[in-house]
């Protein structure tokens, strides 16, 4: 995937500058850390790079997009994958790749999200392999994951993702693969789009969800195609329901065999990349091509938000806001 934007290094650096200047730390408050950030002068370049994504969107020209030689902190610490998010907290003490999420979301007016019940309500949160759920389908292990949707089983799903590149080692070929709603839409007949459209189907939950939430145990039935080009599916979790009709098997079928023919968009994620696609207007796999050592892939450690499509989208969670705080998902 080429990027749609390269940062010249005045750019970077000058941006750099401006977000490690944002007071507070996003971990202990987190609305005081986005008022910092909601002060920032951003740059004319990124105002334009922003539009551009959100006009791609609202007109169906894209719906990943990749910009490169991003901001990201000075330091990048070692982390102990035992705890990776308790160390973050002691040994993190700079803000600028959280600073620069925060300022997308604002830029692409995409109202940050996150999940009370998961890393202590952090909205800002980490793609990087913890020890204990090493070889498991969740986005916290050293895995590959097939294609889903984050979240797939909950009830409140955000609709963009961001994903910073932190640290990726450069020897371990590794890729996020996207397909698009629209493009799996091409491959499926109008019967089976219809099939898919109906409550036939239910997605089990990921293991580290069950960890953190005992009640999160299964989707209940739910349809995988929703609105024009939606898609709710986890590959290998999602299944039909005992008594779905026949043709729900059929249908079911029949999307996984456009997962395979569908076009699709790759991209291999290195420091200081930013990968912007969406959750629910299509799919998302990790791809491990090569892994030459599999301990120093373990390493990689991307910084990841969720955000919903717009201000609309979010009012709509109105009274399900733990602590009152927006976009803190009370689960």
């Amino acid at each position: 995937m080429e990027p749609i934007h390269v940062l010249t290094p005045h750019q970077r650096d000058e941006l750099t500058a401006v977000l490690g200047a944002v007071p507070g730390n996003p971990y202990r408050d987190h609305r005081e850390f986005v008022a910092g950030v909601a002060e920032v002068h951003a740059p004319r370049f990124l105002v334009e790079v922003c539009e551009r994504v959100r006009q791609d969107r609202l007109n169906g020209l894209s719906e990943a997009h990749v910009l490169r030689d991003c901001p990201v902190d000075p330091h990048i610490p070692d982390l102990d994958l035992d705890d990776p998010v308790a160390d973050k907290y002691r040994k993190k003490t700079t803000f600028v790749g959280e600073a620069f999420l925060a300022l997308i979301a604002r830029l692409t007016r995409t109202p940050l999200m996150a999940y009370g019940s998961r890393n202590n309500g952090d909205f800002f949160t980490d793609v990087i392999a913890i020890n204990k759920y090493s070889g498991m389908q969740t986005g916290f292990s050293d895995s590959e994951l097939p294609f889903h949707n984050d979240r797939t089983a909950h009830w409140a799903r955000a609709d963009h993702i961001a994903l910073l590149g932190m640290r990726c080692p450069q020897d371990e070929v590794i890729y996020t693969t996207f397909v698009s709603g629209r493009a799996l839409l091409r491959c499926l007949s109008d019967e089976d789009q219809e099939i898919l459209r109906q409550p036939y189907f239910t997605t089990s939950f990921d293991v580290f969800s069950r960890a953190t939430n005992s009640t999160q145990r299964s989707s209940g039935a739910h349809p995988i195609l929703e609105g024009d080009h939606s898609i709710r599916y986890l590959e290998t979790t999602t299944t039909v329901l005992p008594d779905a009709p026949g043709e729900a098997k059929d249908a079911l079928l029949a999307l996984k065999n456009a997962l395979v023919v569908a076009e699709k968009q790759r991209h291999r994620l290195r420091d200081g990349d930013l990968l912007l696609f969406a959750n629910q207007d299509g799919l998302h796999s990790r791809d491990r091509i090569e892994i030459l050592n599999a301990d120093r892939a373990a390493t990689r450690w991307l910084l990841k938000t969720y955000a919903f499509r717009d201000q609309a989208r979010a009012d709509s969670f109105t009274g399900r806001w733990k602590d009152g705080v927006p976009g803190l998902i009370d689960d």
